[in-house]
């Protein structure tokens, strides 16, 4: 690879001051800079900096191996496989360390014993598909710039000058609100085909257009999705609905091709009827997560699942239904069926399916008011999220509005009912079980 000059852009012509930095990030970067390595802010940190957002978290690289950066922090721990990652923990946040690394095999510069990265050889591993099983190859932070996934997340936070140090043209790219990415987009979504979700993460979060042959290696790749991990591709899936800009991420899914290689089950059950009707209460529902997330709320994954995926789940309940089932085990098969379709692509914990079927399980039993023991009913574990559940399809449909409205108030108007907080409502607390009496010893009897 030919020697590429890096573009420095001063700190007079920039707007990242160090006040707008974590504390312990500058930790971070200060030991390892006196320490004689050198160190930088990269990656979303930088990007979200410069637009004037708050980043969710500061990630740091440098050419200290993680064996250097392990001797000097004690607060270490090494991660991960693929990518050899040093994890910082402090009280507060955890602060991502990792070394420049190469792109290519051939083009390696930093030397390490395996002692010196916990007994693992450093290897860049590659599929026959060209995709990267393996990453650990360290470089120069040409390299290491050049390798990651898009121009907007290539700029890096020099401490040593607190310079920006910019070489894929990703501040141009940002004034201009592109996401592009770094080489040619065929082989970096080969590479790793979740850089697609990343794509439509950023533009949807950032309100970035796509670049257009980044745009056409989408959707002539989108398929391709499915051939990375499924327990990776549900984080993601959390990644992208539960920022604040979820329906614009499904919209832009949709339009790529990569929801129906997701969920191909369910985008075909998308493009039907049901009586008649579209089925529209996906975007509708997300429409509502995003306003909750953006007013300081949050969505518990099993929430965001039942919400994204109930009416679904619920024609699946009343087929069973008409097939003999009884309420439950109509609604356990659905979840069971459910969760089998998406394991091939999106593997969704069973815990997860679990809370999913209890908070659809929930939805028949509000409909009694005030029913049997409603007290005992209010205080079972997950009635919070399964109002909300019954709130959010209400709001969305116009149907079961006067139920939530029915059991708010009961709970309102009940106060031996404890309350915790959970997904941004306040949810009902189990009642403490009595304490059980020691039995006194007697005198002389030796102790159980």
């Amino acid at each position: 690879m030919s020697t590429i000059k890096p573009v420095r852009i001063p700190r007079s012509s920039h707007s990242i001051s160090r006040t707008m930095v974590s504390p312990n990030a500058l930790r971070v970067l200060y030991r390892l800079k006196d320490n004689g390595f050198i160190a930088y802010l990269v990656g979303g940190s930088v990007r979200d900096l410069l637009l004037g957002r708050e980043p969710k978290d500061f990630d740091v690289v440098t050419n200290a191996t993680p064996g250097q950066i392990k001797r000097l922090f004690r607060n270490c721990r090494l991660v991960g496989r693929r990518f050899r990652l040093a994890h910082l923990h402090f009280a507060d946040e955890i602060i991502e360390v990792s070394t420049f690394r190469s792109a290519a095999p051939d083009v390696a510069e930093i030397d390490e014993s395996p002692e010196q990265v916990d007994g693992r050889t450093p290897r860049h591993l590659k599929s026959e598909d060209g995709m990267v099983l393996r990453d650990n190859l360290f470089g120069t932070p040409e390299q290491d710039a050049l390798r990651r996934d898009f121009t907007v997340n290539a700029l890096a936070y020099d401490i040593a000058d607190f310079s920006i140090i910019d070489l894929t043209g990703g501040m141009e790219d940002l004034q201009r609100g592109v996401i592009r990415t770094i080489g040619e987009p065929q082989v970096r979504f080969t590479e790793d085909p979740v850089r697609m979700l990343r794509a439509v993460r950023f533009s949807a979060m950032l309100g970035f257009t796509i670049e257009t042959e980044t745009l056409d290696a989408i959707l002539d790749q989108s398929a391709s999705i499915a051939l990375a991990s499924p327990p990776r591709l549900y984080e993601e899936h959390l990644k992208l609905f539960c920022l604040g800009e979820g329906e614009k991420s499904y919209q832009l899914l949709r339009r790529t091709g990569l929801f129906t290689a997701l969920f191909p089950c369910f985008s075909e059950w998308l493009e039907s009827e049901t009586n008649g009707f579209p089925h529209t209460r996906v975007g509708e529902a997300l429409d509502r997560i995003d306003c909750r997330i953006q007013t300081g709320g949050n969505i518990p994954p099993h929430l965001l699942i039942a919400l994204m995926f109930g009416q679904y789940l619920e024609e699946k309940g009343e087929r069973f239904r008409r097939e003999g089932a009884n309420q439950q085990q109509s609604l356990d098969m659905a979840v069971a069926e459910f969760l089998a379709e998406l394991a091939p692509t999106v593997q969704i914990p069973n815990k997860v399916g679990q809370m999913v079927r209890n908070m659809l399980v929930c939805q028949s039993r509000f409909r009694k008011i005030p029913g049997r023991n409603p007290l005992s009913f209010t205080g079972r574990p997950g009635f919070g999220d399964a109002l909300d559940y019954l709130r959010f399809t209400g709001e969305v449909t116009g149907e079961n509005r006067k139920l939530s409205v029915w059991w708010e108030q009961f709970v309102r108007d009940n106060p031996q009912v404890a309350l915790e907080e959970t997904s941004g409502e306040r949810h009902p607390k189990p009642e403490a079980g009595r304490r059980r009496k020691r039995r006194r010893r007697r005198r002389g009897q030796p102790p159980i």
